[in-house]
């Protein structure tokens, strides 16, 4: 695969409210955007020049008709976006503490994006999506979806491979979506047995009741059978292909949203575009460092802003 790699990214995209800069509990200021896991690694990958498809569902409303061009605006491409009748994208919103980490309220039990696989229209992005040079999406991709619609990911996942393609699965654990982490688990081991490049964050598998440390986590991963595995430790770096990798220097932490997937894309660009696992690392870190320097989960592009380089 090539610099500009054909990526079929599949997950939900929220709105997002975040308290705006400098606004109390009191103030009542709140910034309007959009946010979600797979979403925003999709836009750092686009924004580096890969070729980059969102495969989901969003209302038919014109909230949503503002979401799809915001995103076109970042250069994805939305063929395989569905639009729902009757529905609307699903909503959080995002407060961060003094030290800049922080907490989410969701609404999204009737969010567009649970049905991107049960619509009539969903068999042709299913078709299209599985010749994906790769394909990604998350542990919550898996959460949001019925057991019907996660069968039809995974067997999704298999067609990409038969066709050549790898699939790149993040790990993202958020207990609430789950009756219990027992069925977490079963679900993130058959993505995993599905996928070439394994992203998961140790924090998350030790809240799911595994990994002792991140070389235990690489190891339940798959690390070492043919399966590339990165695992994220947050400001301490990552561990990749057996040796811990730290970012290059140490940054004050403005909003931690968005951290894991900006890391995300610039890692799996790196390694689309030619460079080994270890300097894929630093690239990823370097773009998460970009992305906790400033608000929200996907921040705009600024001077700063290291797509060009990475």
């Amino acid at each position: 695969m090539g610099r500009t790699a054909g990526i079929t990214v599949v997950g939900e995209a929220m709105l997002e409210l975040s308290r705006a800069s400098g606004e109390g509990v009191s103030g009542g200021g709140w910034n309007l955007r959009y946010g979600g896991d797979v979403i925003n690694t999709a836009i750092h990958l686009a924004r580096c020049g890969d070729q980059v498809r969102f495969a989901s569902a969003i209302g038919a409303d014109p909230m949503s008709a503002d979401l799809r061009a915001a995103w076109e605006g970042e250069g994805i491409d939305t063929s395989l976006l569905l639009a729902v009748e009757g529905r609307l994208p699903g909503l959080y919103a995002i407060e961060t503490d003094a030290q800049g980490e922080r907490s989410f309220h969701y609404w999204r039990g009737e969010a567009a994006a649970r049905r991107m696989f049960d619509l009539p229209e969903s068999a042709a992005m299913v078709e299209r999506a599985a010749g994906s040079d790769l394909l990604y999406f998350s542990l919550i991709t898996l959460a949001i979806l019925s057991g019907e619609a996660r069968e039809k990911l995974l067997a999704l996942c298999g067609a990409v491979r038969a066709n050549g393609g790898r699939v790149a699965f993040d790990g993202n654990y958020r207990a609430r979506l789950w009756p219990d982490a027992a069925t977490a688990r079963h679900w993130r081991d058959r993505a995993v047995a599905l996928s070439d490049i394994g992203l998961p964050t140790l924090a998350d598998e030790v809240e799911m009741g595994e990994a002792d440390d991140a070389l235990d986590a690489a190891r339940r991963w798959g690390a070492g059978d043919g399966r590339e595995v990165v695992v994220k430790l947050g400001a301490e770096g990552c561990l990749v292909d057996g040796a811990i990798v730290a970012p290059p220097a140490r940054l004050s932490v403005v909003d931690s949203s968005g951290a894991g997937d900006a890391f995300n894309g610039g890692y799996l660009h790196a390694r689309l575009a030619g460079s080994p696992p270890r300097q894929a690392a630093l690239s990823g870190h370097r773009l998460a460092g970009w992305n906790i320097g400033r608000r929200g989960a996907i921040p705009a592009r600024d001077a700063d802003a290291p797509y060009a380089d990475l």
